[in-house]
């Protein structure tokens, strides 16, 4: 587990409810966690992993198990290749969103308040868009808007025309740049809490991680198998809110359709009534913890 320790593993891994020869699909495989411990589990079964990111493709490279097939991919095409190996329907879907812990820990992708990286952010280190062209290049008004939705950032306007005026007189560069721009539109004592809003924001911009997640919930419906489980780790409000949308209705947005008699046509029964937190003990031991959130539905 040196590459990225799993959150809620034996929690999210039970929701799946695993049949020992079902098919199962993790989304997010990053250092395999929970693909290894899917596997287990499986006898006869099959396990398709997915992750865009080439240091977990080097990882999975680790996984010799004949039940498993790694699929180096952003998740929203997932159906796409599911359909290309001739595989229409599985018996689960797991997905853990958000930063893996070797994302975090390495200081060279460009995620951390780290003073002397370039700020980066992308999970898919082949993507065109990083975290530095957003500072450099967006106008002041994509700027506050990608603070102030992405991040809720109070100050987004004040941030973004602080950014806006310190890469006048000279572009980023590194983070230290940023850090020193910005530093008069931190609160104080809330220094940590700002700078977590700021990446955040800037970290779905570039990995346009919030249309991504929609895409790929609406592929689910086309994949599940009727009582299939879906599970899902989230980590922040905006992210959980369209998995909880989804998972209630159907529908990212969390509207509800009806049928001709007004009946509710629900998709999902949720298996968890209440979103499932992580127990004290691995809060203290896996920093992501802290804001993990797992949902679990079953198909309709």
């Amino acid at each position: 587990m040196g590459y990225h320790t799993p959150v809620l593993l034996k929690e999210s891994v039970e929701g799946l409810n695993i049949r020992h020869d079902g098919t199962y699909v993790d989304l997010t495989f990053g250092g395999g966690g929970h693909s290894r411990e899917i596997l287990s589990q499986l006898d006869g079964g099959r396990l398709i992993a997915f992750d865009q990111d080439t240091d977990a493709e080097t990882e999975a490279l680790n996984i010799t198990d004949r039940q498993f097939m790694f699929i180096r991919s952003n998740f929203r095409f997932f159906r796409n290749f599911l359909r290309y190996y001739k595989i229409d329907m599985v018996d689960g879907i797991l997905a853990d969103l958000g930063l893996s812990s070797h994302h975090i820990d390495t200081p060279e992708r460009g995620f951390s308040f780290m003073s002397a990286v370039r700020p980066d952010m992308r999970m898919n280190p082949d993507s065109p868009l990083t975290a530095l062209d957003i500072l450099n290049s967006y106008s002041i008004e994509s700027l506050k808007n990608v603070f102030r939705i992405f991040g809720e950032v109070h100050n987004a306007g004040k941030l973004a025309r602080t950014i806006i005026n310190a890469r006048e007189k000279q572009p980023f560069d590194d983070m230290a740049g940023l850090l020193r721009s910005i530093s008069g539109c931190i609160p104080s004592r809330q220094e940590s809490r700002y700078l977590a809003k700021v990446f955040q924001a800037l970290r779905i911009e570039v990995n346009n991680e919030l249309e991504v997640l929609k895409h790929m919930l609406l592929q689910v419906l086309l994949s599940l198998k009727k009582d299939g489980r879906l599970v899902i780790i989230s980590y922040h409000s905006l992210e959980d809110r369209i998995v909880k949308n989804f998972m209630r209705t159907g529908k990212p947005e969390g509207s509800i359709e009806k049928d001709f008699f007004g009946n509710p046509l629900v998709p999902f029964e949720l298996v968890t009534k209440k979103v499932v937190m992580p127990e004290e003990e691995e809060i203290k031991t896996n920093k992501r913890a802290r804001s993990a959130r797992l949902r679990i539905a079953r198909r309709n």
